[in-house]
This record gives C-alpha cells, sequence and structure tokens, in this order.
C-alpha cells in the first residue's frame, strides 16, 4: 500500500540525536526510520555484539557492558551514561529489555531524556497485567474470569483455581513474551506450574507475583495497533492474527486478522481506543484480545511499547509506525485522523528463531557460517546477523523476521513459504522449516486455526531433519575434493580412467552412513550407496553454486566448519562429519552422563547426590534465550555426581550430573 505521509507539525523537535537501548533487527528498523527523518543514530552494545550488524548500522556506537543483559541492555545507568557521552536526547527502547520499565522511563525523565514511549505511569499501569485487568473491567471492558489479588501463597492460589475451574493460565503480572506463564489442566499439575511460572517471572521481571485466569479455549489472539499523540487525539490501525504460538510465544502473524466480521473488528478498536484514553496513553501500544468461537472478545492485556510484528500493520495502512513514534514524542499532532486511516492487501509474518522444533523448540546457539536472505519485490526481511556472527543463548532466540505481502492472504502467503524455502542459514539450526509446514497446513491455509494450532496440528511437524540420498551425495563430492585447492580445478583436473572406488562414512546428527565415491567422465562423479548410484557434478557458475545430479541441477550452499561439512538446500541446513571404522553403533553399559543441551545458566537442582532417580525424572532447570528448560534423567538410578548448582553458567555439552545404575539393573551413556 502506498506510504500515507505524515503532515508537517507545527512543533519544532525536541531531539537531534536518538539513542535506541536494544540490539539486533529491531535497533536497525529504528535506526533506519530515524535516519530517513535527518535524526543522528547511537547504537550501545555489549562485547558479545561487538562488529554486528546492528551496531554498524548506527552513526555513533557505545560499549555499555558484559554478555549478560544485566550487565549491558538492563542497565539503566549505563544506557544513560551513552546516551549523556553521545549528546543524545532522547531514547527509543525498541522491545525487550527495559521497554516495559516503568522505572527507565523514570530515569530517562528525571535525566531530562525524552523517551520515546508512554509515560513512566501509563507503563506501570498497564504494564502490570493484574492492575491493567482492573482497569479495563471498571471500564467495562469484557474480561477473562480468574483472580488477580495480592495474597500470593500457594495455598490462596489452588483455592482459587479450583474456584475458577481447570484448565486455568497461570500468569506473571509483569513483563509480556510468554514468559511467567503455564497452562494448567489439573490440579495435581498447579504446584509445578507456580513454582515455575513465580521462578521464571522473577528471573526476568524482577517480580514473581503471579495471576490466575480461566484458560478461553479454541480461542483466537487478535489485537489493535493503536497510536496517542500528547494532544489527546487516538486511533486505531486495524487488527493482527497471533494466534499461531509455540510457548506461548508468537510464530506467525498476520494483518488483518483472517475472517472476522468488520463489525467485531470495529468494536474491539473502540475499546481499544477506549483502552488508551483511560490511561491518558501516549505513543504506540497494542491491545490484546482473546475471540472464541462465538465471537467473543476478552481483554489479555496492553503491550505498552512497538510489537515484533508491527510490520505488518506497516505494509496494510502504509505507516510507518516508527516514524509516528518519533513524531509524537516530538510533540507533533497525529498525522491521520480515524476516518482517513485505509488499509490495502494482507500481510504475513514469520518469525526466524535459533531453535529447534524436532526438540520442544530448544534455543540453539553457534556461529553462522551461511547467510542468504531471500529476495522479491514483496518481501520484506528485518534482521541484524551476517556470516561469521555469533549466536548466542545471552539473548532472544529469535535471528530474523521474513515478511510476504500481496493482494490477498494467500498471495501472502504463499509468497512466505517460498521466502522461507530460499532463506539459507548454516551454523544454527532454525525453524524455517517449520514454519514453511505451519503455512502449508491446510487448516491455516484456510484460516482455521486457533492458539492451539501448534500443539493440535504442528506436532507432527518436529521430526528430526534427517539428509535426503541426494544430500549425502553432495556431501560425499565435497569431502572427496576438499583437499585440492578448489573445487573447481580438482574437477578439471579429472580424467575418465579406471579408478578405485573411495568408502566414506558420514555422520550428520543422529543419522550414520556410507558412500562409494569413483570418478566418472569430466567433472561427473559417482556416488553409490545402498539403493544405488547418483552421477553427481558440483557447477560453480554463478552467484549461487548448484549441484548436478543425474541430470537434474538445484541451488546448494554450503560452508566448512573446521572438519564439519555446512550444507543448505531449500530451508534445511545439516552439518556433516566424516567418521572412521563401522558406522554401527553398539550397546554399552555404564554411567549416564547428563550434559547441557545448549549453553545455559542453572535456574533450578532438583536433586542431591546420592538420590535414587527415575527415567524420565525431571534433574535440572536451565535457562536460555529467556526461556526455562527441564533436562531429565535418561536412565534410573542413583546419582553418583553432581557437578552444578543454581546460578551457574554451563557450556554446550558440559557435564552436570552422573548417574550409576542400581545393582541388577542395565546402565546406558546418555545426553539429556
Amino acid at each position: 500500500m502506498p506510504r500515507q505521509n505524515p503532515a508537517q507539525g507545527s512543533v519544532a523537535p525536541r531531539f537531534d540525536t536518538i539513542l535506541v537501548a536494544n540490539r539486533g533487527e529491531i535497533a536497525v528498523r529504528i535506526f533506519r526510520s530515524a535516519q530517513a527523518l535527518g535524526y543522528r543514530t547511537v547504537a550501545v552494545y555489549s562485547d558479545a555484539d561487538a562488529g554486528l550488524p546492528h551496531v554498524l548500522a548506527a552513526d555513533i556506537a557505545v560499549q555499555i557492558g558484559a554478555p549478560a543483559a544485566a550487565n549491558s541492555y538492563l542497565n539503566i545507568a549505563n544506557l544513560i551514561d551513552a546516551a549523556r557521552r553521545t549528546g543524545a536526547q532522547a531514547i527509543h527502547p525498541g522491545y525487550g529489555f527495559l521497554s516495559e520499565s516503568d522505572e527507565f522511563a523514570a530515569e530517562c525523565r528525571a535525566a531530562k531524556l525524552v523517551f520515546i514511549g508512554p509515560s513512566a505511569e501509563a507503563i506501570r499501569a498497564m504494564g502490570n497485567k493484574a492492575t491493567a485487568k482492573r482497569i479495563m473491567a471498571e471500564a467495562g471492558v469484557p474480561c477473562i474470569p480468574g483472580y488477580d489479588g495480592a495474597e500470593q501463597n500457594d495455598k490462596v492460589l489452588a483455592r482459587e483455581a479450583q474456584r475458577i475451574g481447570f484448565p486455568i493460565m497461570v500468569k506473571a503480572v509483569a513483563g509480556g513474551g510468554g514468559r511467567g506463564m503455564r497452562l494448567v489442566g489439573s490440579a495435581t499439575e498447579l504446584s509445578d506450574a507456580l513454582r515455575g511460572a513465580r521462578r521464571e517471572a522473577q528471573r526476568a521481571f524482577g517480580n514473581g507475583a503471579l495471576m490466575l485466569e480461566k484458560a478461553v479455549v479454541n480461542a483466537r489472539h487478535v489485537e489493535v495497533q493503536i497510536f496517542r499523540d500528547s494532544w489527546g487525539n487516538v486511533v486505531y490501525l486495524g487488527d493482527r492474527d497471533c494466534s499461531i504460538q509455540r510457548r506461548h510465544q508468537k510464530l506467525i502473524e498476520e494483518a488483518p486478522a483472517p475472517g472476522l466480521p468488520e463489525e467485531l473488528r470495529e468494536r474491539m478498536g473502540r475499546v481499544a481506543v477506549r483502552a488508551a484514553e483511560i490511561v491518558d496513553y501516549e505513543g504506540a501500544g497494542t491491545v490484546e484480545f482473546l475471540v472464541n468461537p462465538d465471537g467473543e472478545f476478552f481483554f489479555l492485556e496492553m503491550n505498552t511499547r512497538l510489537q515484533v510484528e508491527h510490520p505488518v500493520t506497516e505494509i496494510v495502512t502504509g505507516v510507518d509506525l516508527v516514524e509516528w513514534q518519533i513524531m509524537i514524542a516530538s510533540g507533533q499532532r497525529l498525522p491521520l485522523s480515524q476516518d482517513r486511516v485505509r488499509q490495502s492487501g494482507h500481510a504475513i509474518e514469520a518469525r526466524v528463531c535459533a531453535e529447534d522444533p524436532g526438540e520442544n523448540f530448544l534455543p540453539q546457539s553457534g556461529r553462522v557460517t551461511i547467510w542468504q536472505l531471500p529476495q522479491g519485490a514483496d518481501i520484506r526481511v528485518d534482521h541484524a546477523l551476517c556470516e561469521g556472527a555469533i549466536v548466542s543463548t545471552q539473548y532472544d532466540s529469535m535471528i530474523a523476521k521474513v515478511i510476504a505481502s500481496g493482494e490477498n492472504r494467500d498471495v501472502a502467503r504463499m509468497r512466505l513459504a517460498r521466502a522461507l524455502e530460499n532463506f539459507a542459514i548454516g551454523g544454527v539450526r532454525n525453524n524455517l522449516s517449520y514454519l514453511r509446514h505451519c503455512l502449508q497446513h491446510s487448516i491455516f491455509a484456510n484460516a482455521r486455526f486457533d492458539t492451539g494450532f501448534t500443539v493440535s496440528h504442528a506436532s507432527n511437524l518436529n521430526k528430526l531433519t534427517v539428509p535426503d540420498r541426494q544430500l549425502v551425495a553432495v556431501a560425499a563430492v565435497l569431502f572427496h575434493t576438499r583437499t585440492s585447492s578448489s573445487i573447481d580445478a580438482s574437477l578439471r583436473n579429472w580424467q575418465n580412467r579406471p579408478w578405485k572406488a573411495q568408502r566414506l562414512a558420514l555422520t550428520a546428527r543422529d543419522w550414520r552412513g556410507e558412500v562409494f565415491v569413483s570418478r566418472s567422465a569430466g567433472a561427473v562423479i559417482n556416488v553409490r550407496d545402498d539403493v544405488g548410484e547418483q552421477e553427481v557434478a558440483i557447477l560453480s557458475t554463478g552467484p549461487t553454486p548448484r549441484a548436478r545430479i543425474d541430470g537434474v541441477e538445484f541451488a546448494v550452499r554450503f560452508a566448512w566448519e573446521g572438519n564439519e561439512l555446512h550444507l543448505v538446500r531449500n530451508d534445511i541446513w545439516i552439518s556433516f562429519s566424516e567418521i572412521c571404522g563401522s558406522t554401527k553403533e553398539t550397546a554399552m553399559e555404564g554411567s549416564a552422563v547428563i550434559t547441557a543441551p545448549m549453553p545455559g545458566s542453572v535456574a533450578e537442582v532438583r536433586v542431591s547426590l546420592g538420590a535414587v532417580v527415575n527415567a524420565g525424572e525431571v534433574l535440572v532447570i536451565l535457562e536460555a534465550m529467556k526461556m526455562e528448560h527441564q533436562i531429565q534423567a535418561p536412565v534410573s538410578g542413583q546419582l553418583s555426581k553432581v557437578d552444578v548448582i543454581v546460578g551457574q553458567q554451563v557450556g554446550m555439552r558440559q557435564a552436570l550430573m552422573e548417574i550409576t545404575a542400581v545393582a541388577g539393573g542395565k546402565r546406558n551413556d546418555g545426553v539429556a
């Protein structure tokens, strides 16, 4: 849709330099709009982020602390000091980190810095879910039945849960992003859910208070984008559907929300506007609702910041939301009245995350070895990574957003699926393939989904990726030719003469196999496996390498990481290694060593040295990328070693505990 340009305001700007108190793609996104308006920009970065694209995208950059967020992006004193040192008069918080911190907004005001967002008072009112719910209920906004009282002991919460009736949602009253949230189906699950939610909320938000709500089943998650200026003008810019979630965190969002009656859209829009007026809101905000199959909607929460999914609204309305934020913060009026807001077409966004859907979305980390973005006039990619960048578990798992648009929903959906397929990422496991399959699922294609989609309809997409025969053949050729100075040189020097086949044993995660490689005519190499023989040639012409197998060509990207070969075809990345000896595994008896499946912080240790545990029992809880992950016992036995304590930082595959099988029982090596 053509961009809706803001009217020229008569109020002189109160600042000319903006510091973005955030990192990654949102920092780059804000710099783009700020620089287009003529503002100088300042980036901040932790030690872990030095040299990353968001640092280089700003006019000025300041190092603010160690990698841990508490020492850098959450350190208010360091952020304000960075503004003073660089002459920045305004701070944009982005999203996440301190974006919904009333303390940060208040400290900016005390330091005479413009906070590009709502007031500390508005953030405080809406940032606490319990307070926000009471305010909305008093204003006549429909709210979900529940408990949001001050009494927080487990007995009171258990009594209230019985009164509300299961299933219920346990929620942290502070923060957002799905942290501190648990779906509880029965009373027997409540104690663990309360403990986990309280601990996670305390770590994430510094506030362990919880509230309970009746779980609204088969509901859709629909939100309304609002803006209000300091002159009292307020508009809503349509709605978005954010129902496709995992762990209560959004994966796919779209605008407008498909299939809603216009009357329902207008009612939710009016309620969202009313919410902004009640708390004297200023800036960008999002009012979120649950909509049940009967068309009833219930207030969920209000996010007092820019949302991750804001690009879909920008595309269908033609409004630059960051530009509006800056404009309002500088004292200007909203450029459009409600009757002038227009929408056209459809847009869908997918969040690309460093996580493994095959392992319950376990966060992943590593060095990016391949990074090639999809192209297209109707494709937008918001990101801040490059080849060689390190994806750390210190921060959120989202590494990019891919947005596609079209004249209707189906065109946008198909374009997005194609873009994900053409997004090449190597070195870090990700959810590209999972997202594409979600988009292509018939339930999503027909817009008949709800917030339970990923559990009810997409759980079969969580399978581990194993290499197909073609990728194995390409890997075998690349391993075989690596000793030459280049692939092209080695292939040109080959001759059509008898040559003894070479055996290669390869492994890729849980897969192992053998192939035999022999020369053929020209640049063709024969690769034989248990199924048969394939004729393979690696073509290096053009910007993207291609492989030809049995006369069929396809794009393939590859990179070496030490002795590992990283191969990407479509949206699948597989890491191959060469192994020696037999590829058959032998069963072994012995102690089970439990290792960390990713780097992280130890949030809880549930067992002690000498304890007897059962297979499947939770031993340790790790926190990484703002989520908690349970580490279970792979076998039954007695704990013969415990090497971790709460608060300890652990590395990838670091040994945590060891289990010795009880007398007379089998013992197996296992990795949690």
